[in-house]
């Protein structure tokens, strides 16, 4: 996503004097409550006033929203330091509504949209009734489209309030739908040092660079006679392959061009719902009626030569893509992926690792648990269960370093992840495995016997298979903000 993080601090000596004196009294910020609600009806009437055309009417639902307090209107309020901050509600009385929303809340974050979103996140707080179509109708300026998923009677599976604008309209990031694919031995303008994620299903195996994931972030393919998905995440750092055939029908995705705590929304053209990248999950619109997940195939990202040589029949997404971008590696995300920052607010606080430390994460029986790459391609082979059931990781060939430019700042050179396949630990939690003495191998601690490392399963001596388990490679960050209660092994961060 495209947009850039502003922070401005426009808050008054008034409101600060307001939160040291709550802070004195002994209030709590993490124990607020709804206030004192407004009737619906007068609740509504405010919501309105807040972007009314006259200036003395959204000054009379302020006030009316101080008096009561009403602090389901800390999420409207917040919205407007936004998209205010984005020219596209009025700038007239923005001091005032920060002043109002400090007063509510207690806190002393001024114009800092971004701290404000990240407070939101962590202080789940009820809305006022009518606000996802107020909401869809500011954001509509943006892209009409916006204000048919942002609708009061639309199924919803998220916060809506925790929804931002990624900085580009529906599809404005361009997905690619059945791109033209060349063999390796045509891929003469691929780097074999270049991370690309590969697949490998029904027989057919295929790369798909990084660099062209950057400038499109979503690829609707066919594989081995499977349809799905390659959804990409530039924020979250994850790139995960659905299967888009649905309750019989195949789906054909894109991008809306909205955020849920840093994540990419994807869209389906058959239901026109919202789709999590990072979970699969149906989010918002008619698919979120009923809980419901896409299925994640096994993929894995690695080096183009690495990939070659596992899959010397493999082919690769071709640089001909029929838009023209500049797809040289570090393009254009590169500054973001050297920096430790990001760019939008996510939920949760877990200081266990840095926020851009990449972890490879599982979700199995209700359970998620994730591992630093650190300390996985330290230990190579991870013996370990995830909800109780046993698996096995193998991180090979070490850390992917990208060495590229940046329009933004020059030279880039950054960690892209590393090679990990999870599968089913065959034999329960008392059978370990370690490293073979050959390439591609593993062996089993007890009785010495060799499985083959493949794509879809280990394979053992007698034709036994322990089955691939789709994981996630993501940024720390994101991993926890989807699943806060996940564990996590690595090293903790120090301060």
């Amino acid at each position: 996503m495209s947009a850039s993080r502003q922070v401005w601090r426009t808050g008054s000596v008034g409101a600060a004097f307001l939160v040291a004196l709550a802070l004195a009294c002994g209030s709590d910020s993490h124990r607020l409550d709804a206030g004192k609600p407004l009737p619906d009806a007068e609740a509504r009437q405010a919501l309105a006033g807040l972007t009314a055309e006259n200036a003395a009417d959204r000054e009379a639902a302020l006030q009316r929203i101080e008096a009561a307090p009403d602090r389901r209107f800390v999420a409207p309020l917040i919205e407007l330091v936004r998209t205010t901050q984005l020219g596209i509600t009025p700038q007239s009385g923005y001091n005032r509504r920060v002043v109002v929303l400090e007063h509510l809340t207690r806190q002393a974050l001024g114009g800092d949209w971004f701290g404000w979103a990240q407070w939101q996140s962590n202080h789940p707080l009820p809305v006022p009734p009518g606000f996802a179509s107020w909401k869809g109708k500011i954001f509509a300026t943006l892209d009409p489209h916006f204000a048919k998923w942002l609708r009061d009677d639309q199924p919803a599976r998220l916060r809506v309030q925790e929804i931002d604008w990624g900085g580009v309209r529906v599809d404005g990031i361009p997905p690619l739908d059945q791109p033209r694919h060349v063999s390796a031995d045509e891929a003469d303008f691929m780097d074999p040092a270049e991370p690309v994620v590969g697949l490998a299903f029904g027989g057919e195996a295929r790369a798909y660079p990084l660099r062209i994931l950057d400038w499109h972030e979503l690829v609707n393919d066919r594989l081995g006679g499977v349809p799905f998905a390659l959804s990409y995440c530039s924020l979250c750092g994850s790139a995960i392959p659905y299967e888009a055939r649905v309750e019989g029908a195949v789906r054909r995705f894109g991008t809306s061009g909205l955020l849920y705590r840093s994540n990419k929304l994807m869209w389906d053209r058959k239901t026109d719902s919202l789709w999590s990248q990072l979970t699969g999950e149906a989010v918002l619109g008619p698919a979120a009626k009923a809980p419901g997940r896409l299925t994640a195939l096994p993929s894995v990202v690695t080096r183009w030569a690495d990939w070659r040589v596992r899959h010397p029949e493999t082919s690769v997404v071709s640089l001909a893509t029929g838009y023209k971008r500049d797809y040289a590696l570090g393009q254009p995300y590169g500054g973001y992926f050297m920096s430790p920052q990001k760019l939008f607010p996510t939920s949760g606080t877990r200081q266990d690792l840095p926020q851009k430390e990449r972890v490879f994460g599982l979700y199995r029986g209700g359970r998620a648990k994730a591992w630093s790459l650190a300390r996985l391609t330290g230990d190579i082979v991870r013996n370990d269960s995830v909800g109780g059931e046993p698996v096995v990781l193998v991180a090979q060939n070490g850390r992917i370093e990208v060495k590229g430019r940046s329009a933004a700042t020059g030279f880039v050179r950054y960690d892209a992840g590393a090679a990990v396949r999870a599968y089913r630990r065959p034999g329960g939690p008392g059978q370990h495995f370690r490293l073979g003495p050959k390439k591609g191998v593993l062996v089993e601690e007890k009785s010495g016997a060799s499985w083959q490392i493949g794509e879809a399963a280990l394979v053992g001596p007698d034709g036994q298979r322990a089955p691939r388990i789709p994981g996630t490679l993501a940024y720390w960050f994101a991993w926890q903000a989807f699943h806060p209660q996940t564990e996590v092994v690595g090293t903790v961060q120090t301060p």
